[in-house]
C-alpha cells in the first residue's frame, strides 16, 4: 500500500522528550510498584507551552506475554488465573489469558518468554516470533509489554502450575483455535495481549501450520 505524505509523516513525532519541562517528581508510594506525581508542561501544537499541570503516574516494570500455539494441531495454550485487578468484574476475577510475566533487568525478553512458558505452562517453547511492543495505557502507566508467538507442541499439557513463592495458581488449558476464536467474540478473553496476539494469529495461522506441515514433511522424508 503506498503512503501518503500525511502518512509518511506520522512515522516520526512532531515532539520529543525535549519539548517537555519538568517541574517536579515526587515518590507518592513506593512498594513492588511505584506511584510518581509529576508536575510539568509541554509544548502545544497550535504553538508556545501548556499551563503547569500534574500528572499520577504507576511505574511497572516491562513484561513480556507469549502466544503458545501448536500449528500442528491448530491449537493454543491458555492459563486461567485469579486476578486482583479485576476482583470487581461483574463475572469473575478468574482470567483467561497468554502466558505472560515481569522482566528481569538481568533477563532478555526471549529469556522471559521462555521462563514464564516453562512456569505457567509447563511448556518448552520452539521458535519464537516478535508480534508487537505496545504500551497497555500510557495515559497513566509506563509499563511495555512485548508480546511474542512460540511455537509449541501442546501434546500432555494441562493441569495446575505456577510458582507457590508468588502465590500463583494457574490453571492450564489446551483450546483449539475455532473455540479459542469464539471465547474472544463472546468477550470471554478481555485483555489485550488475548486481543492483540488472537487477531496477529488469525493472519498469520495458515503460514504458520503450512511450514509446520512442510517440516513434518520433511522430517519424514529424512527418515526414510
Amino acid at each position: 500500500m503506498a503512503f501518503n505524505a500525511e502518512t509518511s509523516s506520522l512515522g516520526t513525532p512532531l515532539y520529543g522528550r525535549d519539548d517537555i519541562e519538568l517541574i517536579e517528581r515526587k515518590t507518592l508510594y513506593q512498594g513492588f510498584f511505584r506511584l510518581e506525581a509529576l508536575e510539568l508542561r509541554h509544548r502545544l501544537f497550535e504553538g508556545g507551552w501548556s499551563k503547569p499541570m500534574r500528572r499520577e503516574v504507576h511505574h511497572r516494570f516491562d513484561a513480556v506475554g507469549v502466544l503458545l500455539y501448536d500449528p500442528a494441531r491448530d491449537a493454543l495454550v491458555l492459563v486461567e488465573q485469579f486476578r486482583a485487578g479485576a476482583i470487581d468484574d461483574p463475572v469473575s476475577p478468574w482470567k483467561l489469558e497468554l502466558v505472560a510475566g515481569l522482566v528481569d533487568k538481568d533477563e532478555s525478553l526471549e529469556d522471559v518468554a521462555r521462563r514464564e512458558s516453562l512456569e505457567e505452562a509447563g511448556c518448552e517453547v520452539g521458535s519464537l516470533t516478535l508480534i508487537h511492543t505496545y504500551y497497555p495505557s500510557p495515559g497513566a502507566c509506563n509499563e511495555r509489554v512485548t508480546l511474542f508467538c512460540g511455537l509449541v507442541n501442546t501434546q500432555g499439557l494441562g493441569g495446575i502450575h505456577g510458582l507457590d513463592e508468588e502465590h500463583e495458581d494457574i490453571r492450564v488449558h489446551v483450546v483449539a483455535f475455532p473455540t479459542v476464536w469464539e471465547l474472544l467474540g463472546q468477550g470471554r478473553l478481555d485483555n489485550a495481549m488475548c486481543l492483540i496476539g488472537l487477531h496477529w494469529l488469525a493472519g498469520q495461522r495458515a503460514s504458520l501450520r503450512a511450514a509446520s506441515q512442510r517440516a513434518l514433511m520433511h522430517s519424514e522424508t529424512d527418515e526414510e
